[in-house]
């Protein structure tokens, strides 16, 4: 069984590491990969984004099945390609086509096809450079903070949340004038929730689902929740306040509305479903769906699947997916990612990372790294996701904070704060 995985962060590397756990006859190439993934499968230079590049590495490795990372190859269509393409099409690749895929690809359609399935979210409008003018006039309907999301792919960046009204209109304005490039063209502007964030993800088959190990990730660069958003600075998994009680409503309300959907939208999705919500008062609403597994959260929810991740994935490739077993362990685990100095502004790349050897008791997943002149050396904002597992959350910190004391490159930083906020 030969596996192609795009992409080349610690989502890949995390899900590389897990299918090397099957207990199958299994190849796994990662393309492009990094540091790590060369230690459990083997890196093939290929763009996922140059879908001809793609192909050639695909049919040169004979691959069985394809795994889509990433999100930008998934919108810009990289599974309709396989489809189409006479030498491809028979080969599976998990994760959606681009229809389904635009649940990501474009918040204004997100936001439309919640609405169209009485999907819990934020009242919202959206807005061009044609109707900026009922722009302000609905600004006038909400009370701040104002949400701002560019309705394309913005690198993670897209979204701003502001205090002050002249300043949300001001930076609508800049949106809609390319800050953000043609991701920005439809502005969409929604009600503020307040609560606390959690991540569902959900794998299906376009029939039936299984609802993967939830996480809570924290964004901002400093302790805290304090500063600059960036990729992801650590999760943790299982999420205390995500109780069976609540995880029902989370199934009834928005899980089934959105695989059904789908369905009877006639998208044929099949992959991987990220949920973004937000708990308000115990109540679950959606913030914003992503086509694929999310980063760092993949990092701990993979070593909490006890189940055969390849057997899973061939459930989703031939509809088969009600009929596996599944599986979830009961330990907390955590990721500590450890960051360039600068990020998320500018960093330096080529640091030399030393200490990796010698780590006991942790998953070092690599995000941003790449082999030069046979030393590690980092190649990202974010390097390192560093993963533990325990019976409680104190442990697994713990020993994820002590590998990460033990790992160097110049600049290292970390959050030491995760979970703080989890009783």
């Amino acid at each position: 069984m030969n596996i192609l995985i795009l992409g080349s962060g610690g989502r890949e590397h995390a899900m590389a590491w897990k299918l090397r756990q099957s207990k199958r006859d299994i190849n796994i190439f990662v393309a492009p990969g990094n540091a790590g993934t060369s230690e459990v499968a083997q890196n093939i230079d290929a763009d996922p984004m140059d879908f001809e590049t793609v192909k050639k590495a695909a049919l040169s490795v004979n691959a069985n099945m394809v795994l889509v990372g990433p999100e930008a190859p998934l919108v810009k269509g990289i599974r309709d390609f396989f489809e189409s393409d006479i030498q491809l099409a028979s080969i599976p690749v998990i994760g959606p086509c681009s229809k389904g895929a635009m649940l990501e690809g474009s918040k204004d359609f997100a936001k439309a096809f919640m609405v169209r399935h009485k999907i819990p979210t934020a009242r919202y409008q959206s807005f061009t450079d044609k109707t900026v003018h009922d722009a302000e006039d609905f600004l006038k309907t909400l009370k701040p903070p104002y949400v701002l999301k560019a309705d394309g792919l913005a690198a993670g960046k897209g979204v701003l949340i502001l205090e002050d009204f002249n300043e949300a209109l001001s930076e609508l304005k800049e949106m809609l004038g390319g800050k953000f490039g043609s991701a920005g063209n439809t502005v969409v502007i929604e009600e503020y929730l307040q609560g606390i964030e959690l991540s569902v993800f959900v794998m299906t088959d376009g029939i039936s689902y299984k609802v993967l190990p939830e996480a809570k990730d924290y964004k901002r660069i400093g302790e805290g929740d304090t500063g600059k958003n960036t990729g992801g600075m650590g999760a943790v998994s299982p999420v205390p306040f995500a109780t069976p009680d609540f995880m029902t409503k989370v199934e009834k309300r928005i899980i089934i509305p959105t695989v059904e959907g789908l369905k009877k939208e006639g998208i044929d999705y099949k992959g991987f479903i990220f949920i973004g919500l937000m708990n308000v008062g115990g109540e679950p609403y959606v913030i914003e769906y992503n086509a694929r597994m999310g980063d760092p959260e993949t990092e701990v929810v993979m070593p909490r699947i006890k189940s055969d991740f390849l057997d899973l994935l061939e459930g989703v490739a031939d509809r088969t997916l009600s009929k596996k077993s599944f599986e979830i362990d009961d330990d907390v685990a955590v990721t500590v990612m450890m960051v360039s100095g600068g990020y998320p502004d500018e960093y330096r790349k080529g640091k030399p990372i030393s200490g990796l050897d010698c780590v006991k008791g942790s998953m070092v997943f690599h995000a941003g790294t790449k082999n030069e002149n046979g030393r590690v050396v980092s190649a990202g904002g974010r390097v390192l996701a560093v993963t533990s597992r325990g019976k409680s959350k104190e442990e697994a910190l713990a020993k994820s904070y002590a590998s990460a004391t033990g790992i160097c490159f110049d600049g290292a930083y970390f959050r030491r704060d995760i979970g703080f906020d989890l009783k």
